[in-house]
Formats: structure tokens, sequence, C-alpha cells
């Protein structure tokens, strides 16, 4: 069996990728890695296109991370998805922007674009006229006494826009088939040419819920790719700030799904708490969301006593009042019934998805980015990463409170430990002594998974390339499987439990 080393030994290595490497394969080390892939070896964490080439992001299972890259003759390569499903969707899209082919792919319908654009694929060297406008053809399942229902793309809430397509017979889901892409915004377009500080903007905002997350995410790309040290005490707050956004998500996500099974009691108090982290960290950072407070080179702004008195605060009540909601949400017959043994996501298919977050890890998947890739300070810090086998709502819903208790615990020790010093480097001189285009990559847990970002800076620092990966994009197909066999009524049930995003999908 051959290690992704080898498959980087064996191509043309991209010296400037920092702190992973990447090089240019021949097809039939490309077809290697497919099957590694399929095997079930390797892990795909990525796949994305440029105008004359496909790239693919690897994890091995001695959790080496690596990028190959395949010259794209007349924009046609070897799917990917023809042996690995994983791959499908990511394949989709790339055709859609970039115009590339793959060969074999099972399927070939438009993802991303719905005829809308007025061009077809717009990042490619020559963008084309607008294809036809078709009806999207949604796939078919045979039976007797089966009806289909059609939900959205517009919804009741206030919800981002996605299509599901459900054929049922009776109450039971036979098949659910979803279709996004209706909040693309063309964020990779808008990247290229960008400076550093608009670029960083952008990258904040392609999922509202996870901009600490992302920025995270895009400066540690910009720093390996330029080589920039950050100042510890930035490294130490940015983790304050990301273990923040993932407690009030978690706590959100914990009484909405309690919510969709008619438990409103938990909603308002989950809801109350997770206003209360959303205080306390525009009260240490000036932002409810912390939007654009993680920059290239730090952080863009010191926690002072206050914040810090704040967020201890926030702890203690959270501390106080959570045990409570738990013992609440495990004594409820009620709501134990309609959580229990519903929308089940098989260990086998969380697997072979490199499903990350709450989703991977209520179904065996042992994978935290923050663990497993060890990036500062988590290094440092002592965490447990809950992993249950079950798989089914109820479990989702313990992992988020499992993690809730661990940031808890992330949050203590940073605050009793976080050094002193300067908060920010100046990336300019990096910039300026860049020899040549440079590339960065990160991997960053977020609170529904990791997030991958990619990028090639080039002359003055300008942004040549940047792509980004939200864990949704994994998740999303493996919603279709959880709900197959459950009853209509229980799929906002089951899709709160994912709680994918929609932007940060459709970028």
């Amino acid at each position: 069996m051959p290690a992704l080393a080898d498959l980087i030994e064996a191509g043309r290595p991209i010296e400037q990728l920092a702190p992973w490497r990447r090089a240019v394969v021949a097809p039939k080390t490309w077809n290697l890695a497919v099957e590694q892939l399929a095997a079930g070896r390797w892990s795909l964490l990525g796949l994305w296109g440029e105008p004359d080439k496909v790239h693919m992001a690897l994890l091995d299972e001695t959790q080496d991370v690596s990028v190959i890259s395949l010259d794209c003759r007349g924009g046609r390569y070897s799917s990917v998805g023809q042996q690995h499903p994983p791959a499908l969707r990511l394949e989709r899209a790339a055709a859609d922007l970039f115009g590339l082919a793959p060969q074999g792919l099972p399927d070939t319908r438009r993802w991303l674009d719905h005829g809308q654009w007025g061009v077809s694929h717009p990042l490619a060297a020559r963008p084309a006229k607008p294809a036809a406008e078709s009806s999207y053809r949604f796939l078919t399942a045979e039976g007797e006494s089966l009806h289909q229902i059609p939900v959205g793309p517009v919804h009741a809430g206030i919800i981002e826009p996605g299509h599901f397509r459900f054929t049922a017979s009776g109450e039971t889901v036979v098949r659910l088939e979803e279709r996004l892409g209706y909040v693309h915004k063309g964020i990779e377009g808008l990247m290229a040419g960008a400076p550093l500080d608009r670029a960083a903007g952008l990258a904040g905002r392609t999922s509202g819920d996870s901009t600490v997350a992302y920025s995270l995410a895009f400066a540690r790309a910009v720093e390996a790719a330029l080589g920039v040290a950050v100042p510890p005490r930035a490294i130490w707050l940015r983790a304050l700030m990301a273990e923040l956004e993932r407690l009030a998500n978690h706590l959100g996500d914990i009484g909405a799904i309690c919510n969709d099974a008619a438990f409103a009691l938990m909603h308002a108090h989950c809801g109350v708490l997770r206003e209360r982290v959303l205080r306390a960290a525009d009260a240490a950072f000036g932002h409810r969301l912390m939007r654009d407070r993680v920059v290239p080179g730090g952080v863009a702004g010191d926690l002072g006593e206050a914040g810090a008195s704040a967020i201890r605060s926030l702890v203690a009540e959270i501390r106080q009042r959570f045990p409570h909601l738990v013992e609440l949400y495990d004594n409820t017959a009620s709501l134990q019934d309609r959580t229990v043994a519903t929308g089940r996501l098989k260990v086998e298919l969380a697997r072979q998805y490199a499903a990350g977050g709450y989703v991977g890890r209520a179904s065996g998947r042992d994978f935290d980015a923050r663990r497993n890739l060890a990036y500062a300070p988590y290094d440092q810090l002592a965490f447990d990463v809950p992993v249950l086998q079950e798989g089914d709502v109820n479990a989702r819903v313990w992992i988020r409170v499992r993690e809730v208790e661990e940031s808890l615990s992330l949050v203590e020790q940073i605050l009793g430990r976080l050094p002193g010093g300067p908060i920010h480097t100046d990336v300019a001189a990096a910039e300026n002594t860049a020899d040549g285009p440079r590339e960065g990559m990160a991997l960053v847990e977020g609170f529904r998974g990791d997030i991958l970002v990619w990028l090639r800076l080039g002359e003055g620092g300008l942004i040549e390339r940047c792509h980004l990966r939200d864990p949704s994009w994994f998740q999303w197909p493996l919603l279709e499987a959880a709900i197959e066999g459950n009853i209509v009524a229980d799929f906002p049930l089951c899709n709160k439990s994912f709680n994918c995003s929609y932007s940060g999908h459709d970028l």
C-alpha cells in the first residue's frame, strides 16, 4: 500500500506550499490516489479546480496531509466521484466554475450554476456564453404508492434557501434529494486579485456563524505562505474566540433541536445562554460574532480586564445553569422518544465521507483538527474529543453537550495561561519580499468540523487564487442517507441535528 508521501515524491513537487506539500502528478498517480480513497484507506479533505488544473487535498492513515494536482489537458480528467462518491458534488461545482470535465462522472447536472449567471464557467480562462436553461432533473424512485413532496427553496422561517425533494411512501421517506447553490456569492471569484485585508473580510463572511473559524483558517494559510510568525498572545486570543464561537453555536443548536421536537422550554433556556455568550464576546472583543477580529498576522484588538471578567462570569453562569438543562433533556421521555434512534447515520458512511464535527463524531469518526493536527495553542491545552457510535439525533445532541463542557474548560485554561506581549505582526514586509508566488494551506476546527483554506499569493501579496471548503460539503449528502426510513415529520429534527451551512457550501 503506497503512502501519501510516496505519491508526492513520485510527482513534481511544488516547493512554495506550506506547511504541507503539493506535487503535480501524472494521471496514473492520480488514479492510484483515487483507488486509495475508494478502498477507504485515505480521506478526501477537498477537491477544487483552476482553469488548467484540478487539486485534491488528502489525509492518510498516519494523519499526513498533502495536495496532489493534475494538469487537465483540454479541461478533462479522470473523475474521482466515479469511484469515491464524496467527490461528486465537488467535481460538479468545479465543472460549473471552471468548465472542467470529469470523465466518467456519474452525475453531470449543474450544481452551483442555476442558469442565472449570464455566463458559463465564470472562473475559466475564457468564460463561455450561458448554457440553455433547462429544468433540473431530480432522481426518480420506483415503487407502488410513492408520492413526492417538494420543500423550499424558500422556507417559512428565517433560514437560508435550499430545495428538498422527498419521495415518500405514506409518511416514510424513501428518498431525499437536495438541491443547493441558491446562496452562491462568487467568493472565489471575488478573492482573485484582492489585497489581504479585503480577502480576509471575504473569508470571514463565507458562513456567518463560523466567521472566527474561517478568518482563522484564512489567516493561518496566509501566514504559512509568507512564513510569518504570529505573537503568542494573538494565538491564544484566537483560540479563545474560536471556543466562544463554538459555545454559542452548540448552545443554539441544542435548543433548536429540542424546539423541532416541540420542547420549547429547552429552546428558550439555551437561547438565553447563547445570548450570554454573544454579549460576553461583544464586551471582550467589540463584536457579538467577533467578525474581522482575527486577521493575518494576529488579531485586531486586545482583551482587557473588563472583557476577561465578562468571559469568566459567562463561564460561571453556564456551569451553573447548563447541567440542569442537560438533566432536563435526558429525563424528558417525550423528547427522548423523538431523538433516540431517529436519523441514524451509519459509521461506515461517516468514515467514507470523512464527516467532520459532531456529525462524524456521533457516528464513530474520531477526528478533530485541533488534536489530530495539533495546531497552537491546542497542542498545549488539555481537552477530550467525545465520540459516540449510535449516529442518531440523540448522539449528535450529546456530542454537542460534551463539547460545550470541553469548551468551557478550554476557555478557563486559556484565560489562566494567556501570555502577554504584542497581538499582531505586520505581514506587509513579508508580502514585499516574497520571491514569486507562494502557497499556503490551513485546516482549522470550526464548530461544524474542519474548514480547509488553500491559497496562492502573487505579486504584492495579492490573492491569485483562494479555495475555501466548508465541512458541509461532506455532511449535506449524509443527511440524505440519514433521513431514509424515517417519517417526513422527523426531517426538521434530523436537519437541525446536522445543521449544515447553506452559505458555506454554496460559496
